[in-house]
């Protein structure tokens, strides 16, 4: 979507998105609604006690009527202190319960997303609309809502008191009124562009800043941090001038209507002074006048400030319905299909096709078929870019095929709920994923409930048990975010560890021994020939030792399967496995030698 676009849209309509969850609150919207009215009467109610004060307890000299009137105004001013405090408890709930229930929306949401999305949206730019717009639609809801509301009752109310006071004078303020309403129209859409804008700079900086941060060894490593730096700035830089853009038109629109609506209450004030002198009006009227006038100018001066919030979180709340607008590539059918409780995990892939929506020239699977039988081993070879993590992924169904189809116990896997598929599946992935949590957590994360002794069983056969009983606080220890505590062996034990007790019928092993030393490969592939036995797994493997026993061994190139057999019958094809094998057995001769 371009940004000429987003600026013909009309933002205030975006806020629908705020209503939407305002809904389900609508009796603690309906006590703060109460307490406004209540604060506005006693605001206007103070300007009648001021005219009695002045006309009866001054005017007449009687004591006891002053002693009256400034009771009763005491009494006005209790009640506006009881309902003052009403409103701001109700409207700060309302706004920490919106944000609250929008943030908790759009993170659901945008974990059912598929990673085709995050192909072309920046994780930073996600956690800015999850943080920074939700903040300023906080504002909104928690403050700028109810300032306005309350401002509205008393414009409407002091311009009826007003009329009621005193008809000339109060003409004289309505054509002002043109004249304030102007620039807000004028000045009010160049806000809004400018506060969708400035949404958009911190969302850059907050995107390469994660993204940075995340790559952080890497930066170091290449002595980028001067060049990072200098982008960061540079971003930074642009979100100041469109924040400075914003502000600066904010502060015109304010200051023109506090000029305009109070240069307004001086002349009436000027010329209500002469009516007092001519009998045409009382002080007391006049001093009222005056309050009701200073009232409605505050109450107007007011609400154009606070428009300038209302276009902001226009803008917040049109990129987050942007954000929930955006539909799951991969979505579960209206009525899916069960597997049973224990599938038996056989799988058949038929005639596959599929290209990446960033690589769409470019075929990562081409005809592809195969079939895997319940409980078999089969090791999946080729070089890299051959489409072995992208069968994972399609199995997984990250992705759907353009054409073709995955078979999982003979049903469809389109035919079933994504969520239901995956229970039945393990992954180990090349890159191992840990979490900022404790060891015990990491492991027990595929499987939530399972027991410490369960836990530690699957450490001991994952060969992690000795390093983690090492760590400081052994299976409590904090691994820090993405696991920058331990070594990529040990992160990758813990994620075999994850997947042994999660104990699934079928088994993705991608390079899962590929961080490992000797030894500990040794440990860890003695224990998954265990954990193999009466399942199914399918194993990418680029070093070739490791797949020698596997029941069957599939090579992948370009997108299609060139080989199936026995790594002897492979061998004596003389064929792409063989060159691959040769390759790697003779630089791995080398390297001993050396």
């Amino acid at each position: 979507m371009s940004a000429a676009t987003d600026t013909k849209r009309p933002a205030l309509g975006a806020l629908r998105l705020v209503f939407g969850f305002l809904a389900p609150h609508r009796w603690m919207a309906v006590g703060a609604a109460i307490a406004l009215v209540v604060a506005a009467g006693a605001v206007l109610g103070i300007g009648q006690a001021i005219r009695r004060v002045i006309d009866v307890g001054f005017g007449m000299g009687n004591g006891s009527y002053l002693d009256l009137y400034f009771a009763a105004l005491f009494g006005v001013v209790a009640v506006l202190a009881v309902a003052t405090f009403a409103r701001f408890y109700c409207v700060t709930w309302l706004g920490e319960r919106v944000v609250a229930d929008i943030r908790k929306a759009v993170y659901g949401h945008v974990l059912r997303l598929s990673p085709t999305f995050f192909e072309s949206t920046r994780t930073g730019e996600v956690l800015s609309r999850l943080t920074t717009d939700t903040e300023v639609i906080q504002t909104l809801v928690g403050s700028s809502v109810s300032v306005a509301l309350r401002n509205l009752l008393l414009f409407f109310g002091s311009a009826v008191l007003l009329v009621i006071t005193s008809p000339r004078l109060t003409l004289l303020v309505a054509l002002v009124i043109p004249l304030v309403v102007l620039p807000i129209v004028i000045l009010g859409r160049r806000l809004r562009r400018l506060s969708r804008e400035s949404q958009d700079r911190i969302a850059d900086l907050s995107a390469q800043a994660g993204e940075t941060l995340n790559a952080i060894t890497t930066v170091q490593a290449y002595t980028s941090e001067a060049r990072e730096q200098a982008q960061f700035a540079g971003r930074a830089e642009n979100a100041f001038m469109t924040a400075v853009r914003r502000t600066r038109a904010r502060a015109w629109l304010t200051a023109l209507v506090m000029l305009l609506v109070f240069g307004a209450v001086n002349t009436v004030m000027w010329i209500g002074g002469k009516a007092v002198f001519a009998g045409e009006m009382s002080a007391g009227e006049l001093s009222a006048f005056v309050f009701y006038a200073v009232i409605g100018a505050s109450a107007v001066g007011a609400l154009s400030e606070i428009w300038g919030d209302v276009q902001r979180a226009a803008g917040a709340a049109e990129r987050l319905m942007q954000l929930l607008a955006t539909e799951p590539g991969v979505r579960a059918p209206a009525e899916p299909l069960a597997l049973p409780a224990r599938p038996a995990g056989r799988l058949e892939f038929d005639a596959l096709r599929f290209r990446y929506p960033a690589r769409p020239q470019t075929p990562a699977l081409d005809g592809l078929s195969l079939q895997v039988a319940a409980g078999e081993t089969v090791a999946i070879v080729g070089p890299s870019g051959a489409g072995k993590t992208t069968l994972f992924q399609l199995l997984l169904r990250f992705y759907d095929p353009e054409a073709g189809s995955i078979r999982f116990d003979g049903i469809a896997i389109d035919r079933l709920d994504p969520v239901g598929l995956r229970r039945h599946i393990g992954l180990v992935a090349q890159d191992p994923v840990i979490f900022g949590a404790s060891v015990a957590d990491n492991i027990r994360y595929g499987r939530p409930e399972a027991s410490d002794a369960e836990v530690r069983e699957a450490a001991e056969a994952a060969a992690a048990h000795g390093f983690i009983e090492a760590l400081p606080e052994g299976y409590g220890t904090y691994l820090g975010e993405r696991g920058v505590r331990l070594s990529g062996g040990q992160r990758q034990r813990i994620a075999i560890a994850r997947a042994l007790l999660r104990d699934p019928p079928v088994l993705l092993l991608d390079e899962a021994t590929s961080s490992l030393d000797a030894e500990s490969e040794r440990k860890v592939q003695a224990a998954l020939e265990r954990l193999m036995e009466g399942r199914t797994t399918l194993v990418i493997a680029h070093r070739l030792a490791t797949v020698q026993k596997a029941d069957r061994i599939v090579v992948m190139d370009h997108g299609r399967i060139v080989a199936a057999g026995r790594h002897d019958s492979l061998m004596a094809e003389n064929g792409l496995y063989a060159r691959l094998a040769r390759l790697q057995f003779m630089t791995g001769s080398a390297d001993a030698a050396a």
